[in-house]
Order: structure tokens, then C-alpha cells, then sequence
């Protein structure tokens, strides 16, 4: 399959791999992320990530690793909610990494669960991990900005155990003809005017909806992921569309 987003790099011009180029950019806009992603999305991303955590409560979760997991969000409330043995997060920014390790630090919740949280800087690509270590493996926001999202995918679907399953959260581009409009003017010019004054990263914030409108959404992706060896695909679009959660097991 060939997929766009693949194509779609955070700085026009630039020479270096896509996976270079995103280590930079989320280096860049650390210490504005969490800000602009509750401004962004008026706070209802805390909201998606409830009902992607809700949706894995039923099945195994002793061990859990959060791919791109930025600056922890969704691992800590992995860790709060579902009080797994191990919850672990990779990304390719340690400047991410070292806001997230800072918030598990001060996340109370997190320590009382009793789970061992660790974050490591890893590629998603070519994670670190032997085969069949986790029952959950989980990315929020993060496999638009994956170089392969093929190799992406495999990997995930190697490092979990039989039975496992993969849980992706990913905004996508909703379809309805009067949101569809206005969705289109935030993100291509409020967000990226937004993304300059507050993270002085002037590409940031416009490769956002670029990569947004290029990544498969709906059907298209559940096919990626059976492409990758995932079964039992779904796919569960939330607020009008502009965010999607994406259930596979292995």
C-alpha cells in the first residue's frame, strides 16, 4: 500500500530521513507540547485517551508499551487506570522523554498503582524489545509521523504476545460535509498561527495537518494492519470524525 504520509516531512527541503527530522521537531516543540495539545483540541484529547484505555480494560495488560509515547500521557494513565505490572515508553525525542519522566516523577497516581514505569529513547522501527514481551502495545498520535508505517506496524505486532492486542489513537479528517469546512480552516491556519507564537517552530504546526490529511484513516488503515498480520480489526471514529481509535489483535 502505498502511503502518503511517508512522504509528508516536518521541514520542506531538508535532505535528512523522515525519522531525523521528527526526532528534531518534537526536540523543538517539548516544552510547548502539552500546551498546545490541550489548546488544540480544547482538552478533549484527554477524553480520547479515556475511552482507548476503557476499550482495553477487559483483556490482558500485565505489560504495556506505549510506542511514541511523547510526553507520557497515555502511559501514565495506563499505568493509574489499569495498574499493569510494567508500562513502557519509547520515543525518538529525549527531549519528549525528559518531560515525561519528569511528570511520572510528580504523578502520584502513577507511583500508587504499584507499576514500574520506564521511558527509553527507542525507533519504532526497530524496537529494542524480544519477541512476544507485551499483552497491550499502544500509540496515540504518533504512527502519522512513522517513516514505514508498514515496518512500523510488524514491529508492534512482533513484540506482542499471542492474543495481544494493538491499540492506535490518530486524528484522521472527518467527512461530514459541515464540519468538514471548518475543521479544514483551524487546522491548516489557526493551529498553525497558534504553533508559531506559542512554539516558535514555524514548520511544526503546519506539517501537523499535512500529515493528518496524508495518513490512511478508516478502512484503509485496518488494512495496513492486516497487511502487517493483525486480525480482528476495528476502528471507532470520535468527535465528528477528527480522531480515530484503532483496535487489532494479534
Amino acid at each position: 500500500m502505498d502511503v502518503k504520509a511517508e512522504r509528508v516531512n516536518p521541514y520542506r527541503g531538508d535532505t535528512r530521513c523522515k525519522t531525523e527530522q521528527v526526532r528534531d521537531m518534537f526536540d523543538s516543540i517539548a516544552p510547548a507540547y502539552d500546551f498546545m495539545n490541550r489548546m488544540m483540541t480544547f482538552g478533549i484529547d484527554r477524553l480520547w485517551r479515556r475511552k482507548a484505555v476503557r476499550m482495553l480494560a477487559s483483556g490482558p495488560h500485565a505489560d504495556i508499551l506505549d510506542v511514541a509515547t511523547g510526553t507520557g500521557d497515555l502511559a501514565l494513565l495506563l499505568a493509574r487506570s489499569l495498574r499493569p505490572a510494567t508500562v513502557t515508553g519509547i520515543d525518538l525525542s529525549e527531549g519528549m522523554l525528559e518531560v515525561a519522566r519528569r511528570k511520572a516523577s510528580a504523578d502520584t497516581g502513577a507511583a500508587a498503582s504499584g507499576t514500574k514505569m520506564t521511558f527509553l529513547a527507542a525507533d519504532c522501527l526497530h524496537l529494542p524489545m524480544p519477541d512476544g514481551t507485551y499483552d497491550i502495545v499502544t500509540a496515540a498520535y504518533g504512527v502519522r509521523n512513522f517513516e514505514h508505517l508498514l515496518r512500523g506496524y510488524r514491529e508492534m505486532y512482533r513484540v506482542l504476545r499471542p492474543g495481544g492486542t494493538l491499540c492506535v489513537i490518530e486524528l484522521s479528517t472527518p467527512t461530514s460535509p459541515l464540519v468538514k469546512p471548518l475543521y479544514r480552516f483551524y487546522t491548516r491556519h489557526i493551529i498553525p498561527l497558534a504553533g508559531r507564537i506559542v512554539s516558535r517552530d514555524v514548520r511544526a504546526y503546519s506539517y501537523l495537518p499535512e500529515s493528518i490529511a496524508a495518513v490512511p484513516q478508516g478502512e484503509s488503515m485496518l488494512a495496513l494492519m492486516c497487511e502487517a498480520g493483525f486480525s480482528a480489526t476495528e476502528h471507532h471514529p470520535l468527535t465528528f470524525g477528527v480522531c480515530t481509535i484503532y483496535i487489532a489483535r494479534k
